[in-house]
């Protein structure tokens, strides 16, 4: 997958531009706030449709402008296709070839992308939720179903949530209504169970062999846990019965995916309570890394790289295993204050843009 063209508007500090961008390594250069991470933005907003940085879309908007569009032309394989953005004070639309999608699913998992921002550090001593929303995002882009069947759980999640208060303030109710919620709520959260234990099975596949070769020590693995695994639909709705009283009392869901977490361990020790700030921000780029080869094996085609700010997090010489790592057929980008931090083999085989108050020039 390639983006060989970008076009944006009104984008935060962007007015217009207009970018075709080089198929294999793009790096992006400049001084602080010169606009580096509000272009790769711009490329994710594009894939998914939200930022990585903030949840409020109106942010992303020019200041003093009514909306901002992100444009892109994506080739994959030997067939390209149009997709457009449009974010307003009404909300965001999204196009394709020009059509009008009805919904924003039908749209997300068209572009795929994985991004290395600096934030991402602090995934594995982060809250579990963060977590989750990090499986979320990953295996929403490899199937667009996964979010349907997540927004019907969530919305199950939410009726017997108000119900197991109801029955708490109006006492003994029947719980007949709370069985078929639960029942509903068991069928959603083992379909997100699969794909989520599939998803850590394929990163597995992976993660070890790239930790080593970057870092050279250590083996990386990535365990997924939730109270679904490996359990039938009664085992599940007995356990749920367990724990009707003491539901009903805090007025909450205590078991389902909505408490899944993923715990990333190093030589089968947890990188949250054992390792250093060193190894789990490694262990997070391998993650990310994994992710091409996982997206590459199910969709076909690798995904479009970013890797925000890369290099104020490693020292040269792990930055040259990662990028001398990367298959030729991954179209990366990188966003950098320090050109010189790049090895002068691959800056050579890299396409520079100098980024300056809301500008990209082409370094010839």
């Amino acid at each position: 997958m390639k983006l060989e063209k970008l076009v944006i508007q009104n984008f935060r500090n962007y007015d217009k531009l207009t970018i075709n961008f080089a198929d294999g390594l793009n790096i992006i250069y400049g001084s602080n706030g010169a606009g580096k991470t509000n272009l790769v933005e711009a490329i994710y907003v594009l894939s998914l449709t939200k930022s990585f940085r903030l949840s409020n879309d109106k942010v992303l908007i020019k200041k003093g402008k009514e909306k901002a569009s992100v444009e892109g032309e994506i080739k994959k394989n030997k067939d390209t296709s149009t997709y457009k953005l449009i974010l307003s004070e009404e909300g965001k639309k999204v196009e394709i070839n020009n059509n009008k999608m009805a919904k924003i699913s039908e749209y997300i998992s068209r572009i795929n992308i994985v991004l290395f921002n600096p934030v991402d550090t602090n995934l594995i001593i982060a809250s579990p939720s963060d977590r989750r929303n990090l499986l979320n995002i990953e295996i929403s882009q490899l199937y667009k179903e996964y979010l349907i069947i997540l927004s019907n759980y969530n919305r199950i999640l939410k009726q017997r949530n108000f119900y197991l208060r109801q029955l708490y303030v109006n006492g003994n109710n029947p719980t007949e209504y709370l069985d078929i919620l639960t029942n509903k709520l068991i069928e959603f959260g083992l379909r997100i169970n699969k794909y989520r234990e599939s998803f850590i099975e394929n990163i597995n596949k992976y993660i070890g062999k790239i930790y080593e070769n970057i870092f050279k020590t250590g083996e990386v693995k990535v365990k997924y846990v939730s109270s679904f695994n490996k359990k039938d639909p009664q085992e599940i709705m007995a356990m749920y019965k367990k724990s009707y009283s003491k539901e009903m009392t805090l007025g909450k869901t205590l078991l389902g995916v909505h408490h899944d977490d993923i715990i990333f361990t190093l030589d089968n020790h947890p990188l949250k309570e054992w390792g250093s700030e060193g190894q789990r921000k490694n262990s997070i780029i391998s993650f990310k890394l994994a992710q091409l080869n996982v997206i590459k094996e199910i969709k076909g085609y690798y995904p479009i790289l970013i890797l925000d700010d890369l290099f104020s997090e490693l020292d040269q010489e792990k930055i040259k295993n990662i990028l001398l790592m990367l298959n030729n057929e991954v179209q990366t980008f990188i966003t950098t204050t320090e050109v010189n931090k790049i090895n002068k083999k691959i800056l050579h085989k890299s396409k520079l843009w100098h980024c300056l108050d809301g500008k990209l020039e082409e370094e010839v």
